[in-house]
């Protein structure tokens, strides 16, 4: 399953490489692609994209760039 997600407040397109980088190393994620330019989040798993993921998703988000929000 693939979805794309809007991200509010990133800033910082190094720190947009650095949370691809991190999501990409969760092992529910096929892949993941962050856009600083679009300000998107695409998420690719196996299975469906649960609320506990997006959970532990945010929680990366947030350690890399505080003031960043995933709108889902």
């Amino acid at each position: 399953m693939t979805k794309t997600f809007k991200l509010e407040e990133l800033d910082c397109a190094n720190c947009a490489a650095k949370m691809e980088s991190a999501i990409n190393n969760m092992p529910e994620v096929a892949s993941a692609t962050v856009s600083f330019m679009t300000q998107k989040l695409t998420i690719t798993t196996d299975s469906e994209i649960t609320n506990d993921l997006m959970k532990k998703v945010a929680k990366v988000c947030k350690r890399i760039e505080p003031d960043c929000r995933i709108i889902y």
